[in-house]
């Protein structure tokens, strides 16, 4: 009797072709898976000519209806004391073509406004690593109030130097 139970103990236990067959389906869904969304455009997916072409009419239609008026180069003096004797400032207006020339005729009272707010700025204003953000966001505002409600849509500033 013993030797029976020797013999049943030395042979391996025998697997089924069970997990295989699982495995193999599973591997099967998830290639017809992965296929079907390659090919139907859920991933990997390309523009269409199509959408290529009206984006690039939004665009250039987005861009046809601005102009840019520049304003004249400024010179402010610091205050005594301070470690800077000039700010030399350069800017140009983002505006719908067709409020352009009626910001042009309104130019010289956005210069006086934006001469009015340098003048009045400390060097610590200016000194400030986020300063210059600030300072052209006060003086679009400013601006924007002088020229009217939806005239200009942007500041670009061109120049903005301390010597």
């Amino acid at each position: 009797m013993t030797d029976a139970t020797n013999e049943e103990s030395t042979e391996p236990p025998k697997s089924g072709k069970l997990p295989l067959i699982i495995g193999a389906v599973l591997a099967l869904i998830g290639g017809g898976g992965g296929f079907y969304a390659a090919s139907s455009g859920m991933i990997f997916a390309t523009e269409s000519k199509e959408e290529v072409v009206e984006e690039e009419k939004k665009s250039s239609s987005e861009f046809s209806d601005i102009s840019f008026l520049p304003l004249e180069p400024m010179t402010i003096s610091m205050p005594r004391g301070s470690a800077y004797k000039h700010l030399r400032f350069r800017g140009e207006l983002e505006v719908p073509k067709e409020y352009a020339e009626d910001v042009k005729k309104v130019t010289p009272r956005v210069i006086d406004v934006l001469n009015g707010y340098l003048r009045a700025l400390q060097v610590s204003d200016i000194e400030e690593p986020a300063s210059l953000t600030r300072l052209r966001s006060q003086m679009l505002r400013r601006i924007q109030i002088v020229a009217g409600p939806g005239r200009v849509n942007d500041l670009l500033i061109m120049e903005f130097v301390l010597n």
